[in-house]
């Protein structure tokens, strides 16, 4: 497992939604997670401390596990099937030993934030999502009004393809079918 903390929150455009940015402790790779608008912002609040004047759903979580008398012991996204990630939560007591709970990754995350967890990435999740900062957070080069959008497309599908990225390469050739039509 690879220890991983939030890098960032920024805006995914593309599915009017919000990625967070898992930054590996110990290196500079990235990887990126698409989340909900309402996690997105309990993260935040998470990240910033700062305190609602009524507890959250995040909050209400962490206040079961410490009246439970449960230790969190850490957060684990293990899977990533389909563009989806898996997530579990792992609690810790006396009395009931270890119990994991299944999660989607951005609650997991947000419960971790507040009760400052340990977040974990499977290794096989890291190296199939991962990127390196430099890249991730390059500046995208404006296109030229009249480029030919074809050779870069078809570059992209054969990275996609070195890469075992089938659904991306697949994604790729229908639109370079579209534009050869």
């Amino acid at each position: 497992m690879i220890p991983v903390k939030v890098d960032k929150i920024s805006y995914h455009s593309k599915s009017k939604s919000y990625a967070i940015i898992l930054k590996e402790i110990e290196g500079d790779k990235c990887m990126p997670v698409i989340i909900g608008s309402f996690e997105a912002q309990s993260i935040a609040l998470a990240i910033e401390e700062i305190e609602t004047p009524r507890p959250l759903t995040h909050d209400l979580i962490c206040d079961f596990i410490t009246a439970l008398d449960v230790s969190l012991k850490a957060i684990k996204i293990y899977s990533l099937n389909e563009g989806v990630y898996f997530a579990k939560i792992i609690i810790v007591s006396e009395r009931m030993g270890e119990k994991i709970i299944d999660a989607r990754p951005s609650d997991a995350i947000a419960v971790a934030l507040r009760m400052h967890t340990p977040m974990l990435v499977s290794k096989k999740v890291f190296e199939k999502a991962s990127v390196e900062e430099k890249l991730l957070f390059q500046e995208k080069k404006r296109k030229k009004i009249n480029e030919d959008p074809l050779p870069r497309l078809k570059k992209e599908m054969e990275l996609a393809v070195e890469k075992e990225e089938y659904e991306l390469a697949a994604e790729l050739r229908d639109k370079i079918n579209k534009l050869e039509v």
